[in-house]
């Protein structure tokens, strides 16, 4: 186990990167909080079903169709907001037989009803629309290529630029429709591989051909995709899972090697979580023109068949190329991101940090602790701690990096606050059951952390999350007296993490808090060591 002295602390552990000015966000626009806030005309009505009906014309890179929506009236009103993109036309939007009024605001779709619609009742409206979607974000939104054959090859990962950017919807995090289907016409000789399971094609006679999916389970907006191109299946099975893999004919065999990691990240999930949580409609794996996405019960994956993230040591350590990053970071998502989502994009560290501290429990259930501890704490290197992980709600905005990497490195010294290795798995265990195919907010997962360990871990969660920097703890060596002081210097006022110090043979659990504390120690200050592998922390000796 690692552990470094508190004079190498001093120089070393602190900050891995140099200081800098922290980036002031810019001020949210209208589209921003049009997008990101849930506003009076999402909030008065609840999601039930959708059934996107479309055809995919690739030549002419137009989309046309309809998106069949079901809702629940939660209060008396006739306005609901839903979203679909300005570069995109509606075309109708259908109560019935009745056409409805509707105004467009940025990415905004109010739609307005002619009578009043009453709570607790049940309506379905179609929206139907067309168009040329923008291609844009980090992996294009949705994207129209050739493979390196020259066959159509159109892809979506839409995740912050937001699902209406190609198909009309509730775009927010939410509220989740509980199930789905995806229909979808294409040239006869293409294929489309979407979310859920596969019910079948049906041959339309004028060279489309139309492919379902069915979706049993709640599924966030972002999460629904398109993959079409040359594709070649094959399958298999992890007990009663149905395990599906999609290439292209000239990476097949690549594929077949390199996705035989799939078995293994679902098992050392299972172990930790439960059971896969999308079983009715199996798991796939499907090869895209980009690194990867977790596009629920349908992760895309672009990682060059390579073992690493894009054939990098992607931690630094030696263990990043031992195992492929997309299948076992995307994958994650599926328990945390798809399963347990989050209510709002502030908190997506309840995706994000929790996926990366998933990468590492594989690394664990696999390679062993050490190879665990070590990995985890490889991603030092990548925090910033300019900013809070969690970012001002209500509006359309991604929180910074460190939602990953510093998320995760919470969680690892969380485990190390319980201190108990058999309650800390069932500790996360029982969090991800309790809160499995529902939307929530942090605020959801401290009361359930403080509920089950019978501990106020609010100070620990709001230190890491909502503050920029590290806690540190701050040792003042008395060596005549065989004493050192100590005491944490924290944003939260209330913060009182109990941490491991002493020798690597011999930790001495101590419980400082913002006051400071004096102990007796034989040790001198380049004996006195702090676990620094089990806590994420600085550590400071005062000159």
């Amino acid at each position: 186990m690692k552990q470094m002295s508190a004079v190498v602390l001093l120089t070393c552990a602190a900050a891995p990167l140099p200081a800098q000015t922290p980036p002031v966000p810019a001020a949210p626009t209208h589209a921003d909080i049009l997008r990101g806030e849930y506003g009076p005309y999402r909030a008065n009505n609840d999601l039930l079903f959708y059934h996107l009906d479309i055809r995919v014309d690739p030549e002419k890179k137009f989309i046309s169709g309809k998106n069949t929506i079901r809702f629940k009236m939660l209060q008396d009103g006739a306005r609901i907001q839903l979203d679909l993109h300005s570069a995109l036309n509606v075309d109708k939007i259908l109560l019935g037989e009745t056409p409805l009024k509707y105004e467009r605001d940025s990415g905004a779709v109010f739609v307005d009803f002619p009578e009043t619609l009453h709570a607790g009742r049940v309506y379905s409206i179609d929206f139907y629309y067309s168009g040329n979607p923008l291609e844009t974000g980090r992996f294009g939104g949705i994207t129209f290529k050739k493979d390196s054959s020259g066959h159509t090859w159109i892809n979506t990962a839409c995740e912050g630029t937001g699902a209406s950017l190609w198909w009309p919807d509730k775009d927010q995090w939410r509220d989740e429709v509980e199930n789905m289907q995806i229909s979808v016409a294409i040239p006869n000789d293409l294929v489309d591989v979407s979310n859920g399971k596969f019910m079948g094609k049906t041959d339309l006679g004028d060279g489309y051909t139309r492919w379902d999916w069915l979706v049993q389970y709640p599924i966030n907006n972002y999460d629904v995709s398109l993959n079409i191109g040359n594709y070649q299946h094959f399958s298999d099975r992890l007990g009663n899972l149905p395990v599906d893999f999609y290439a292209l004919p000239e990476d097949l065999d690549k594929a077949k090697k390199q996705f035989a990691q799939a078995k293994g990240m679902l098992e050392a999930y299972q172990h930790y979580f439960g059971e896969y949580p999308f079983i009715k409609d199996g798991y796939k794996l499907i090869e895209a023109p980009y690194s990867g996405m977790e596009h629920q019960s349908a992760v895309t994956y672009g990682n060059h068949f390579a073992n690493g993230y894009l054939e990098r040591d992607w931690t630094g350590v030696g263990i990043s190329t031992r195992f492929d990053f997309i299948i076992i970071h995307e994958s994650a998502h599926e328990w945390f991101g798809n399963s347990i989502t989050a209510a709002d994009v502030s908190d997506m560290w309840i995706h994000e940090g929790w996926a990366t501290y998933l990468e590492c429990l594989f690394v664990e259930y696999t390679y062993g602790k050490e190879d665990g501890l070590k990995y985890t704490n490889a991603y030092k290197s990548k925090v910033r701690n300019q900013q809070p992980i969690i970012t001002q709600r209500g509006v359309n905005r991604t929180p910074p990096q460190d939602m990953y990497f510093k998320g995760a490195l919470f969680l690892n010294t969380l485990r190390s606050v319980v201190n108990d290795d058999k309650r800390w798995w069932k500790l996360i265990h029982d969090f991800y059951q309790h809160f499995k195919y529902q939307n929530i907010m942090t605020e959801d997962v401290v009361a359930y952390f403080n509920q089950k360990t019978g501990m106020n871990l609010t100070p620990v969660f709001d230190e890491y999350l909502r503050h920029a920097a590290l806690p540190a703890l701050e040792l003042k060596f008395d060596e005549a007296n065989s004493a050192v002081s100590y005491r944490w210097k924290a944003d939260e006022p209330a913060f009182a993490m109990p941490v491991r110090v002493g020798t690597s043979d011999h930790w001495q659990i101590v419980q400082p808090t913002v006051e400071w504390k004096t102990m007796k120690t034989p040790l001198k200050k380049d004996q006195f060591h702090v676990a620094t592998d089990l806590y994420y922390v600085n550590v400071s000796v005062p000159q």
